[in-house]
């Protein structure tokens, strides 16, 4: 049965375009969203590359048309919003944060955030949470990789990141 289960949630993640909670596989599938948890452990164990997003279970996409950067960013916690913002106004999808912590090397969050009720849900997840962001642990400093269409649309993020103060710059 859990074979069987485990077969579904491959289904239920291919078919859609979207992340899936584990709430709502959990429901789907009438076990504890703790049971998909460990679910998602084997099939990891597996091969399986399934992204755990603040929206839910991704499975990462074939085609992408979009081009890939990374920008060096610092912020307080306070500014989150307003950096996370500025990329996503710009057409940019936030697609992870990066921390190189001393022991760990990289530690990596995903994101997938690509609208302002995007960022919002976010940031209000992290209040209700109380967990502190991943650059704590590097004084406001980390990574974003995003993806974007169009190269003025970058450069439009890049230097509205650096009128902010947000942009690390070389």
């Amino acid at each position: 049965m859990s074979e069987k289960r485990r077969e579904k949630i491959i289904k239920a993640l291919t078919d859609n375009a979207g992340p899936v909670s584990g709430s709502a596989l959990a429901k789907q599938f009438k076990v504890s969203r703790q049971v998909i948890v460990q679910d998602v452990a084997i099939l990891r164990a597996k091969g399986y590359e399934i992204m755990a997003t603040p929206q839910g279970y991704l499975l990462p996409q074939e085609a992408n048309v979009c081009e890939q950067a990374v920008l060096a960013v610092r912020h307080t916690p306070l500014e989150t919003g307003a950096e996370l913002n500025t990329m996503v106004d710009f057409g940019l999808k936030v697609l992870d944060v990066q921390v190189e912590h001393p022991i760990y090397g990289e530690l990596k969050g995903y994101l997938m955030l690509e609208s302002r009720q995007d960022v919002k849900r976010f940031v209000e997840r992290l209040k209700v949470e109380g967990v502190p962001l991943l650059s704590s642990l590097t004084n406001g400093v980390h990574l974003h990789t995003v993806e974007y269409r169009r190269r003025e649309d970058l450069e439009g993020a890049r230097q509205a990141l650096h009128k902010h103060g947000f942009l690390i710059s070389e």
